[in-house]
């Protein structure tokens, strides 16, 4: 349970990065010709990085720095032909450095490096206040913030009791364990702390685990989360679309 209170004259994020640069073998034929983050949800005619940048807009963004690498020119001409609501700068690694590589890499390009910003994985299609986010992360003064879902599991679970007796069956009941949702607050001391290569999940957020600065902020419940991760993703994102 997340209790948010936000002090007054307390400054929000309004920059934000998304990681781009994975190839997204696991969502292929669909990422033949094109980064992951251009992969359409289906009946809606735009891609996942068009619902991201608008979502940022929608809670306050002004700007977008975009870390790019498989096919980076195909995301660029959509950028380049698209009316955008946010300022959106690309930046291209130059081999694959891994999420925290690429994360540093392009942080440079961060209007405002004195700032707090929100980072989000490109794969990551949802809805939910990053303004309280934001106001949780400052208030617990926490150097990272991640947001925490928990996500339905792909099985069915079997109720039983003491006596091995089944009592019920259960269609994809929620999983009993958070996980992270892939969207983050970060301080700007954040940067000085990421790997030149690798992923800063194994590397840098148990260092801050133990130093107790980093934070979990718990999706509300009823917020739409979902990792567009694999093809049934992807088809499992276009039916809940259809039935909200």
């Amino acid at each position: 349970m997340n209790h948010v209170h936000v002090p007054a004259g307390t400054p929000l994020p309004t920059q934000a990065m998304i990681l781009a640069g994975g190839k997204g073998s696991r969502l292929r034929p669909y990422t033949d010709d094109r980064p992951k983050t251009m992969v359409e949800i289906p009946g809606t005619g735009t891609p996942i990085i068009g619902h991201q940048l608008a979502w940022l807009a929608e809670e306050g963004v002004t700007d977008v720095v975009i870390s790019s690498g498989h096919l980076a020119e195909v995301l660029q001409e959509w950028l380049d032909t698209t009316d955008l609501p946010v300022k959106v700068t690309t930046v291209v690694e130059p081999e694959p450095l891994g999420r925290g590589g690429g994360l540093k890499y392009a942080a440079p390009a961060l209007p405002r490096p004195d700032e707090p910003w929100f980072a989000t994985n490109s794969d990551i299609w949802t809805r939910f206040s990053l303004r309280e986010m934001a106001a949780f992360h400052a208030e617990r003064g926490a150097t990272a913030t991640l947001a925490l879902a928990r996500p339905r599991m792909p099985w069915g679970a079997v109720e039983t009791n003491e006596f091995g007796q089944v009592l019920d069956f259960i269609e994809s009941p929620p999983s009993p364990y958070l996980i992270n949702a892939g969207v983050y607050v970060f301080g700007p001391e954040f940067t000085t702390l990421l790997p030149d290569r690798g992923d800063h999940e194994r590397l840098t957020f148990p260092r801050l685990a133990r130093e107790r600065r980093l934070a979990g902020f718990t999706l509300p419940q009823g917020a739409y989360w979902r990792a567009i991760d694999t093809v049934k993703d992807l088809t499992e994102a276009a039916r809940e679309l259809a039935v909200r």
